[in-house]
């Protein structure tokens, strides 16, 4: 069974990574955040475009790991349509089920949940997180 998940998990990160979503940039975005990885060189720039409280369109570009690529594609795929207090929300989560103190189980989070198997790795979590530590830059920008 745990074989599964693990291939389950690969064939999503896999996925995300090969055919990213929301990858590129945005005509007239609200802010841009640019977001590393100094440990292994993972660089992601984030540009959201935020009307009334609600993410109406995300894009990224970046280098790296195919799970920091993989976790932004993931990332942008689930916020856009979300208010700030439900991408908040989705950040937390993320990590939560990250530092293993939110089971993944409990949550309904799509193909978020195949990050969960990235926590058998302690060293690739960073880049399971940069996406969203990033995007919690974005919302500080915006003062949000």
């Amino acid at each position: 069974m745990m074989d599964n998940l693990d291939s389950l998990y690969r064939e999503v990160i896999l996925d995300h990574f090969q055919n990213p979503r929301h990858h590129g940039a945005l005509t007239e975005p609200t802010v841009a955040v640019d977001g590393k990885n100094p440990l292994c060189g993972d660089e992601i720039t984030l540009q959201l475009s935020v009307e009334n409280g609600v993410i109406k369109d995300v894009a990224w570009d970046g280098k790296g790991c195919a799970i920091s690529q993989a976790s932004i594609s993931v990332l942008a795929e689930n916020v856009v349509g979300k208010t700030i207090i439900e991408a908040k929300e989705m950040i937390n989560n993320v990590k939560g089920v990250m530092n293993g103190s939110v089971e993944v189980e409990t949550l309904d989070m799509g193909d978020l949940e195949a990050l969960a198997g990235v926590r058998q790795f302690p060293v690739r979590i960073k880049c399971a997180l940069l996406g969203w530590t990033t995007l919690e830059e974005a919302f500080k920008e915006l003062n949000i």
